[in-house]
């Protein structure tokens, strides 16, 4: 391809930060690392959290590929068709954002980096990417083209799987054969199979029926409304969502849905159901840090530190005992379950490296985590183990990710239809009256 043709990315540390191979994925085109970027990577090496994984593993592929002066030369990245990169320094520019935006900050300087690179290539389209809306506000205010990082974004989120479908059958006695025989060959509903564990409400007429298909008997099972740990279901998905949960021939399982659909809540009913054929329950949660600060600026022991971002579990935990009375063997099962770490709560952070088999592993407020670290969680499943992840992907809390970048979209996107895998989507709130309202009409 002529060399005017090919591109300069010129990569934020926001990008670097949620996808470390970030720089293999610009095809042909070149790829420009601003000399501050490397200097705010120097800040996160050190830790346990995803961010500093990522910084750690980028730094190394600099390393391997940095045999030559990366200050001064374009260097050829791995790979056929695959274009070069260099380091970027700062150098004087006819405008510098420093002065247009007030400060000499780090943001400003990659700026003038990718400006830069706009004088000393002219006939080169040069593109800012950066996971931060407002840096790439900043860069078109300087006539700079500036793109968010794609590359495992998720492009069209109407599509996303929601794992139900509603079918209208003619035949009544279809539904019928359902409730008598328990199941119904794939062609007596559909025309074509559906996706693996697709759960379905179907209807004809007055009679309807819930079921889904099971990709290990290749037939559609009817769904029986079940009850786990005194908790029931009070609608179609939720009854979905504990079947998911409860079905051990599916190991990863994912419920999404806005607050108050019951996510947790059933994610944690049926594993405490559940819990004779596992060693252990593990809850975690992603815990937000502030800045570059994770949970070990915090005072205490680990318990301590994590417990006041766990305090959602906690809460689901008491809504479940309190189905029971307190001298009842259930209530006293759940104190004892915490008390001998059979129900144990943990940090993500503390995850990699560890093999957990025989365990059930629910995450909560998934929506929160990168790709990579979704990734990263089900690679550590051992034998006999499953996972659960809830979250509400358009609730997010976590710099840099949004509905379409997050690893619970991802996830939902990249495995749909999978044997191993059962997605449900919750859609009516459960939590109260006031609730609803304050969700719907505030």
């Amino acid at each position: 391809m002529p060399e005017p043709l090919r591109k300069i990315f010129v990569l934020d540390t926001s990008v670097v930060l949620y996808d470390f191979n970030a720089l293999q994925n610009f095809q042909e085109h070149d790829v420009a690392i601003p000399i501050t970027v490397l200097e705010e990577l120097d800040q996160f090496k050190k830790g346990n959290s995803v961010l500093n994984l990522q910084a750690r593993e980028f730094i190394r592929q600099l390393d391997k590929l940095s045999s030559h002066n990366m200050l001064h030369e374009w260097i050829p990245l791995d790979g056929p068709a695959r274009g070069k990169f260099r380091v970027v320094t700062e150098e004087g520019t006819k405008v510098d954002a420093g002065e247009v935006f007030g400060s000499r900050k780090a943001d400003h300087r990659i700026l003038n980096a990718a400006l830069t690179l706009t004088q000393a290539h002219p006939d080169r389209r040069i593109i800012l990417v950066s996971k931060d809306v407002n840096l790439r506000l900043k860069a078109r205010a300087l006539n700079l083209p500036a793109e968010d990082y794609e590359t495992v974004k998720i492009k069209d989120l109407d599509h996303l799987p929601k794992g139900k479908n509603e079918v209208e059958i003619a035949d009544g006695t279809t539904i019928d054969r359902l409730y008598q025989d328990e199941w119904l060959p794939v062609e007596a509903v559909l025309n074509s199979r559906p996706p693996g564990n697709q759960y379905f409400i179907l209807r004809s007429g007055s009679k309807s029926a819930l079921a889904y298909y099971n990709p290990r008997t290749d037939r559609i099972e009817r769904v029986v409304k079940p009850i786990a740990y005194g908790i029931s279901p009070r609608n179609a998905e939720q009854t979905f969502a504990l079947h998911a949960v409860l079905n051990l021939d599916v190991p990863l399982v994912s419920l999404s849905g806005a607050a108050g659909t019951g996510k947790t809540l059933l994610a944690l009913a049926g594993s405490l159901e559940q819990r004779r054929h596992f060693r252990q329950i593990y809850l975690a949660r992603p815990i937000v840090p502030l800045s570059n600060r994770d949970i070990g600026f915090l005072p205490g022991d680990v318990n301590s530190k994590i417990n006041p971002f766990m305090q959602p579990l906690w809460d689901n935990l008491g809504i479940i005992k309190n189905q029971f009375d307190e001298k009842e063997r259930e209530y006293k099962k759940v104190d004892e379950m915490v008390e001998t770490e059979k129900l144990h709560i943990v940090p993500l952070a503390y995850i990699r490296g560890r093999s957990l088999s025989n365990v059930i592993f629910i995450v909560d407020e998934a929506q929160n985590l990168t790709p990579h670290e979704v990734k990263t969680i089900i690679t550590r499943a051992g034998e006999r183990t499953k996972i659960v992840l809830t979250g509400d992907i358009f609730q997010i809390d976590t710099p840099y990710l949004d509905a379409h970048s997050n690893g619970l979209s991802y996830l939902i996107d990249r495995l749909r239809g999978n044997p191993l895998y059962a997605h449900v989507n919750l859609e009516k709130g459960e939590r109260s009256a006031l609730a609803n309202l304050a969700s719907t009409m505030l």
